[in-house]
This record gives C-alpha cells, structure tokens and sequence, in this order.
C-alpha cells in the first residue's frame, strides 16, 4: 500500500497514542475508506466492441460536411458506417439491427478538438498531475502518446459534450514535441491512438512582449530582447535536420530524427503563434527549410495576413475565442468573430482551446462563430469536425457522417452547439457504445435526489 504524505502523518499520529491492535484496526479503516474514495472517482470502463449491426432511425442527421438529412437511418455494422440516407431510403433488413428510434433527435459526427493537453493534466494548479511540458526548450523526441493517461476524470467530461477525439500535445519550450491523436475510450494509450506521431510543435517567439507600468497601470509594448536568440535556436535546429537527413550519421539522434518527417510530408509542422508579422514569418522560415505541410495554430491576428494565408494554402487552428480583443481600438466582438472570418476567406479553419478546464466547451464555442461570424450553424460544425480532421489528416476515417466512416458519433436530444440543447443519449465510439455517466453526472444525480426530498 502507497501512502500519501498527508496519510502518513496520519499513520504515524495514531501510533503514538495508540497500542498495536488498535493501529491495526484504524490502519483497516483508512485502506477501506481510501479505496473507497478511489473507487468512487474511476472513470467508466471502456465499450466492448460492437457485436451487432445498430440503425439509428428518425434522428435529423447533421454529416458535419454541410448537409443535413431529416429522418434519417445511420447503420453501423463492424463500427463502420453502412448507410446514412433518409430513413424512407434505407435498404437494411431491420430484423437484422439493434433499431433503435430516435424521432426529435439529432445525430452528429463525434467533435475533434487539435492542439490540447488532454490526458497530459490533470488539475493544472498541481504540478505533480501535469505530464505536457518537457526540462529544456529543443524537445522533438519528445512523444504526448506515451504519456496520455486514459484513466483521466476529465476525459468523461468531454466526452457528454460530444469530443471524442483530440490532438494530444505536447506544451512549453522553443520545440515542444510531437502530438498524436486520440479517440476517448480506451485502456490504455495503445488502444486510443488514433494517429500516432502526427505533427511536431514549435512555439515562435514574438518580436514585442508587453510590459507593465505599474504606477500608472497602463500596457506598452516593448521589443522582445529574446526573440533573435529563439529565432537563432530554430535556426540551428532545422538546419542540422535538414543535414542529418543528408548525412549518413554513425550514430543515431533521436531528436533529428523526429524531425525527418516535416520534410518528406509524414508529419506536420504546427507552429503556434499570434502576432500577424510573425505568423508570416514562421510560415517563410518552415517553406525555407522544405516542411511540406504547415499549420498555424493560436492565429490571434490570422485575420490581417489571411490573404497570404490562403495563397500559401496554411490552414489554421484558432485558439481561446471565448477572450478580450488584443487591442484597444479592435472591435469587442473580434475573437467571436475571428473563424469565420477566415473561413469566408476561403481558409480551412479548426477551433482549439487552450488548456482542459474549458476545452469542454469547444461546441458551445463554435456556436458562438454562429452569432458572431456570420457563418451558419452547418458551417460552424464543421469548424470542429470535417475542418480539424483535415487538418489532422484524419478525414478518411472520421469527421463527417458518410458511409465507410467510423462510427464516432453522438446522439443528442437537442442542438448540440447550443448549451441548453446539447445533452448526450448516446455515444458510440468505432461503433462501441460508450458509458455517459461519470463523476460529474454522479455528482449531480447525488445532490439532487437530496434537495428533491427536502421539498
């Protein structure tokens, strides 16, 4: 038995004011009530594999490329989809299914959220739950797969809000490391890797930070003294890739060779940033190094260089829309508005949020794009389905409802980009039926059931 700290303290308290067969019983009691503890805070266990052909009938199907089908029957076999037509349409024999009717519902593809630390922290204000951030500031080698925990209480929360598949990724430093993508409903990271070792993440520095003056509270911006010698870091770093590749080396590297990727295609390069200069920058420098796909992630001021962006062919992950405008003189509602304004751009374009005590709330996020953006509810779905599983590279498999596809999809009782509308009935995973209720929903059966019998 592993004790805690606390627990030790507690331990030893008791021995000293207590004979042996009295420590004896209250050690009993503690392991019995810390394994209760722990017990009650498991997350669900992951589905068994699909056994039967599933048809779900009558639902308004939402395909997550723009179209929508009323009365629809979405068949799965195998956790494949078989069909997704009009209901009148569907060819199955239904003997053959486990039919299950869902009129007034609506179905949608599973959500994808890119560039997260899910599975990597836990509680962000305790260090020793956060696994996102490597010692030094070049880490290529560095692999988020590894590291992603299953096991996390969070996962259950973005789960009933329709994620079920993320970019794990690595945070911190010039080189961060590689993400790989995950599906959430696993046993351990084996089972959930989706995509393994899908892109590498460099955070580009900025030309200008902003400093305080703190007698008169106001903000100026003032030249980033850092940024030469970060720039020169990268440099260094892609060019000595760039001749290992070259190169036959007598020994191995392993932080170049998690590199060679970018250049032959295999692998993306995501380059998080926000200024508009620098986003132009970052995206000359990987061109000039040979980097064949390219990703800017962040993109607060995205909107000012989207015509070089859509020339380039960069799509983008826009970061925390849910904020303040950077600047005084932008429009309050800029951030809201930010993703359609790429995406009327022609841009392909994902959302994202930084850290997980929000990134929950990703599809309440794209729903705001629709009041804001001036972009309809289909399009805003696709912000954070087909859009980020192309820029993943994971199209072929997920991110829209069409035949051939996984069946990574969610039923919902209402709009699912709409808080008071979104509410899980069913969530399937590969065709896997996933258990809903967690922790959460636990916890809210639990306080209900006690202020309803005080009525």
């Amino acid at each position: 038995m592993n004790l805690s700290s606390s627990e030790l303290i507690i331990f030893l308290s008791i021995k000293r004011n207590f004979k042996m067969k009295h420590i004896q019983k209250t050690l009993l009691g503690l392991v019995l009530l810390f394994w209760g503890l722990n017990a009650q805070a498991q997350v669900p266990a992951p589905a068994p594999a699909q056994s039967k052909p599933i048809v779900l009938l009558g639902a308004t199907a939402h395909l997550g490329n723009g179209q929508v089908i009323e009365k629809a029957a979405v068949a799965f076999t195998d956790g494949k989809l078989t069909e997704v037509v009009a209901e009148a349409a569907f060819s199955g024999d239904l003997s053959q299914y486990d039919a299950v009717r869902l009129d007034g519902r609506r179905i949608y593809p599973g959500f994808i959220i890119p560039s997260t630390d899910l599975g990597l922290v836990e509680i962000g204000s305790v260090r020793a739950t956060r696994d996102d951030n490597e010692v030094g500031d070049v880490n290529p080698n560095i692999r988020s797969i590894v590291s992603y925990n299953t096991d996390s209480e969070i996962i259950p929360t973005m789960r009933y809000n329709g994620i079920l598949l993320a970019q794990t990724t690595p945070q911190g430093g010039v080189v961060s490391g590689t993400s790989s993508i995950v599906h959430m409903d696993a046993w351990n990271w084996e089972d959930a890797a989706v995509k393994m070792d899908d892109a590498l993440h460099i955070n580009w520095p900025s030309r200008f930070r902003n400093q305080w003056d703190l007698e008169t509270f106001t903000v100026s911006r003032v030249k980033n003294k850092q940024y030469d010698e970060v720039y020169s870091v990268l440099e260094k770093t892609f060019a000595d890739a760039i001749a290992y590749q070259a190169g036959n080396p007598a020994k191995r590297n392993l932080k170049m060779e998690a590199m060679l990727g970018m250049f032959d295609g295999t692998k993306a390069l995501h380059i998080h940033v926000d200024e508009a200069r620098e986003i132009v920058d970052g995206v000359k420098f990987a061109q000039k190094y040979g980097v064949k796909k390219i990703v800017v992630v962040g993109a607060e001021d995205a909107y000012e260089v989207r015509d070089f962006l859509k020339q380039n062919n960069i799509p983008v992950v826009v970061a925390d829309i849910h904020r303040l405008p950077g600047r005084r003189h932008d429009d309050y509602n800029l951030p809201y508005k930010l993703a359609g304004m790429l995406h009327k751009a022609g841009l392909t374009v994902a959302l994202s949020y930084d850290g997980v005590s929000n990134a929950r709330n990703l599809p309440f996020y794209a729903g705001t794009t629709v009041t804001h953006g001036e972009v309809s509810k289909e399009e805003a779905l696709q912000l954070i389905t087909l859009n980020p599983a192309k820029i993943l590279g994971i199209d072929d498999k997920f991110g829209t409802l069409e035949k051939g596809k996984s069946a990574t999809l969610f039923v919902s009782t209402g709009d699912a980009l709409d808080m008071l509308g979104n509410n899980m009935e069913h969530v399937f995973i590969d065709g896997r039926k996933v258990t809903l209720p967690a922790m959460q929903q636990e916890l809210f059966e639990k306080y209900k059931a006690k202020y309803e019998s005080q009525k």
